[in-house]
């Protein structure tokens, strides 16, 4: 199948846009504040998907340090997914694995060793994606989403 997509790295002038796309796909929403400090501190891990001249969806991301969600022993760098959306009808087009990919290989310029994740426990065409990139379940957070949702934190090695 033709890509019919490109990415690029955000810039504030598609703040109005992503937020959009925010507000449209996801329940969980950010201030404006949010997504310009995350693009500020790791502007490699905040990706946009043009069709058309027109974004149909973003990733962005964070650096943490934190301990290994794999059992290794010791602190280290993560790349955390905070949040990745694509329209409707922009979906099955391969955009999202797209957007995880580059996000992930951004992560990588930070020197992170892992990236993770949460999803919800009935978003089974992500879970699914995810899993096709190499992620794997490694823990259940109950009650994380603000509707009372549980989670499963999905991590993989970079």
């Amino acid at each position: 199948m033709q890509q019919t997509f490109t990415l690029r790295k955000f810039t504030p002038k598609d703040l109005e846009r992503v937020m959009y796309i925010n507000r449209v796909c996801l329940p969980e929403n950010y201030g404006d504040y949010f997504f310009l400090d995350l693009h500020n501190r790791f502007p490699e891990t905040f990706i946009v998907a043009e069709e058309n001249g027109e974004i149909v969806g973003y990733v962005m991301c964070r650096i943490e340090v934190g301990l290994s969600n794999f059992g290794f022993s010791g602190f280290i760098k993560k790349g955390h997914v905070v949040s990745i959306a694509v329209m409707p009808e922009h979906r099955r087009k391969g955009i999202g694995k797209a957007l995880v990919t580059r996000a992930m290989e951004g992560m990588r310029l930070y020197n992170a060793k892992q990236c993770f994740l949460e999803v919800r426990l009935t978003n089974t065409p992500a879970i699914s994606l995810y899993e096709k990139l190499g992620f794997k379940v490694t823990k259940t957070i109950h009650g994380y989403y603000s509707d009372g949702e549980d989670a499963y934190v999905m991590s993989r090695e970079l």
